[in-house]
């Protein structure tokens, strides 16, 4: 049985046979291959072609030329952090929209050649262009509900296969929980909305779960969204499964459905929205108040803006399974008020209010916009609203935060509302130093006499308090003698005694001698 032999050990014995197998007669390669075939474990071919194979030459080192320079990676850090942080795959179909942009706001000034680049550059490059900078920038229970409802039952279902391409003012309705660690009591949930055929989103903030908040958010909502609304998906919650907000909803002539229980991939559109948009800008903490659900509303009225028109999203194509394989393929990430604009089915004079809004807003100023709404958030997460003091929204400094837009990536992450403070539960008192009692003795002491060592005022100790100190105690006093002995040098220092000492010392003592004494004692009274 042959052993198993290391690639290493292969090589060397192929170095080592390989002439010789060339130059010798057809007998002998028979032999010598024979042999090296029953070393080595090679098929008898590939070992023909291993021995004999012929030198090639090295290949030349050919210098690419570089296309994409520091230039275009500056401006790319800029585009990137403009469009938060997107990936490469979102962000290169984003740079004719957002590009233009920030030059016609001043933001950024590139010039022909540059911004040629910028329009050609591929994901690929792009990744690998932002690669260290994006190294350096990165530092419970399901409630179940009554199924039984007569209200439930009348709502028709509709899973995530039923919609077939539907005209945009289908959305799909869920809530995102502010409730921190513990769901108890009452806390602000935001209202997730997504339409289907355009994947605009709108979130509005709701102080508690009551049926009137929930009707006048999806009413609020209605208002926001760039096209009427048609119809509304919901989940199975009891926030939207009652008779008030069932029967609003089929009032204003909308289509109510719902998703399957327990099955979000129903609602997928929205669930990717709930953490894409909310958890990713809002996080994780608790939230309760008035006071919070107007700072969560001054958030989503900038990331509506700033999601809507300059953030590219994917949309599925179609899917195909085989067997247990499922293949997806995606329409090109566009921003949804592209879809908007280009959907047929919309309305011109909607499409012509949103091309205004579009050609109106700064993207820099909206993302100023949401950092500042999140430094705001970020002092109320977890913090009950009742004792809460009313504070200013902070002012934006544009031009210095545009002009931070190059190196922001330095710092890492900078969302206020992922930043926990930590918080002890309780006000532990701090224990007594044993020495505490002693303390203006043993200064007295060190004044007197600044030479004394710990041993000594531990020995002093002793005989004042024999019951308390021991000789276990030496540690600890020489600890404590450490720090109060540098800090008396340091008051002689600073006050000028020292060097005071030296000008009224006796003639005899001056020179090298009085220096050198002068050093040995202050090294003494350090120790």
């Amino acid at each position: 049985m042959v052993g198993r032999i290391s690639m290493a050990t292969r090589s060397e014995l192929v170095g080592a046979i390989i002439e010789r197998y060339r130059s010798c007669s057809r007998s002998n390669k028979r032999q010598i291959l024979d042999e090296f075939v029953a070393v080595t474990g090679y098929h008898r071919k590939h070992a023909i072609r291993v021995l004999g194979r012929r030198e090639t030459k090295p290949p030349r080192n050919r210098r690419q030329a570089t296309r994409y320079g520091a230039d275009v990676r500056q401006a790319l850090v800029v585009l990137w952090e403009a469009s938060d942080r997107l990936c490469s795959k979102r962000l290169k179909p984003l740079i004719p929209v957002l590009l233009p942009a920030l030059e016609r706001h001043g933001r950024l000034d590139v010039g022909a050649e540059l911004r040629d680049k910028l329009l050609t550059v591929s994901a690929a490059t792009m990744d690998r262009l932002l690669s260290e900078v994006r190294v350096v920038a990165r530092g419970g229970q399901r409630r179940r509900a009554g199924m039984s409802s007569a209200v439930r039952r009348s709502v028709p279902i509709r899973t995530f296969g039923d919609w077939d391409d539907p005209l945009p003012g289908f959305v799909e309705v869920d809530f995102v929980a502010h409730s921190g660690a513990s769901s108890s009591g009452s806390f602000v949930q935001t209202m997730v909305l997504t339409d289907i055929a355009t994947g605009w989103t709108e979130c509005v903030p709701v102080r508690s779960r009551d049926s009137s908040l929930v009707v006048g958010a999806i009413r609020q909502a209605q208002q926001l969204f760039p096209f009427p609304l048609l119809g509304v998906d919901f989940d199975n919650d009891s926030a939207f499964m009652n008779e008030l907000v069932v029967c609003w909803c089929r009032s204003q002539g909308l289509e109510v459905t719902r998703s399957r229980a327990y099955r979000k991939n129903d609602q997928a559109w929205v669930e990717q929205k709930n953490g894409a948009i909310v958890r990713r800008l809002v996080g994780y903490g608790r939230f309760v108040g008035a006071e919070a659900t107007a700072s969560l509303a001054r958030l989503y009225d900038v990331v509506r803006l700033h999601g809507n028109l300059f953030q590219p999203s994917f949309k599925l194509r179609e899917k195909t399974r085989i067997g247990a394989r499922v293949i997806k393929r995606y329409h090109p990430p566009v921003p949804p008020a592209a879809r908007v604009l280009a959907h047929p089915n919309v309305a011109m004079a909607d499409k012509e209010r949103l091309s205004r809004v579009l050609d109106s807003e700064d993207p820099v100023m909206l993302f100023a916009a949401i950092r500042a709404a999140q430094d705001d958030l970020g002092k109320r997460v977890d913090r009950r609203g009742l004792n809460a003091k009313l504070e200013e929204p902070a002012v934006i400094d544009l031009q210095r935060f545009a002009a931070n837009l190059e190196t922001a990536w330095q710092t890492g992450e900078k969302r206020a509302t992922h930043r926990r403070p930590y918080r002890r539960t309780k006000p532990y008192p701090k224990r007594g130093h044993m020495l505490d009692p002693f303390e203006a003795q043993i200064l007295v002491w060190l004044e007197a006499d600044p030479a004394i060592s710990a041993a000594a005022v531990l020995e002093r100790l002793m005989n004042a308090d024999p019951s308390r100190f021991t000789l276990k105690s030496a540690r600890t006093v020489q600890k404590a003698v450490k720090v109060w002995r540098a800090e008396i040098t340091g008051q002689i220092i600073l006050g000028g005694d020292w060097m005071k000492s030296l000008a009224t010392s006796p003639p005899a003592a001056a020179g090298g001698d009085v220096a050198h004494l002068a050093v040995a004692q202050l090294g003494n009274n350090l120790r």
